[in-house]
């Protein structure tokens, strides 16, 4: 956990710094998407998601945060469970939840970006991992 919870603005800022990146809004949370396709975005926690958790439910900003594959999905929940988290409205899918006031900027950065390798054409994500 870093010293400082990283914030909204914090992804925001990494996120529109990837080529092709965009942001909108849905229902009242933000959305960062790129070619139309979403990557990282605001993702309170619902009512089911709440009881599937019980009293683990964290009740901090929430991120949702697309991965490469289920493999990779796991690994994040393995690697460290006070910040990645999962509920069965996302089973098979691959994607992880954020606890966003947990994470440090670094790991948010890595996050994001990943997210957005996954997202992008891999002539895009090529050209931006060579530079």
């Amino acid at each position: 956990m870093s010293d400082a919870p990283t914030t909204w603005d914090d992804v925001r800022r990494i996120a529109l710094a990837l080529p092709g990146a965009s942001e909108e809004e849905k229902r009242g949370n933000r959305h960062w998407l790129v070619g139309g396709k979403l990557f990282v975005w605001e993702r309170p926690l619902r009512k089911s998601d709440l009881e599937a958790l019980g009293d683990a439910a964290p009740d901090g900003p929430i991120l949702g945060a697309r991965v490469e594959h289920l493999v990779a999905k796991e690994a994040l929940l393995a690697d460290d469970p006070s910040v990645f988290l999962t509920t069965p409205h996302f089973d098979g899918y691959p994607a992880v939840l954020v606890q966003l006031d947990r994470i440090g900027l670094d790991a948010l950065e890595e996050v994001v970006v990943e997210a957005w390798l996954c997202r992008v054409p891999k002539r895009v994500a090529r050209a931006y991992l060579d530079a």
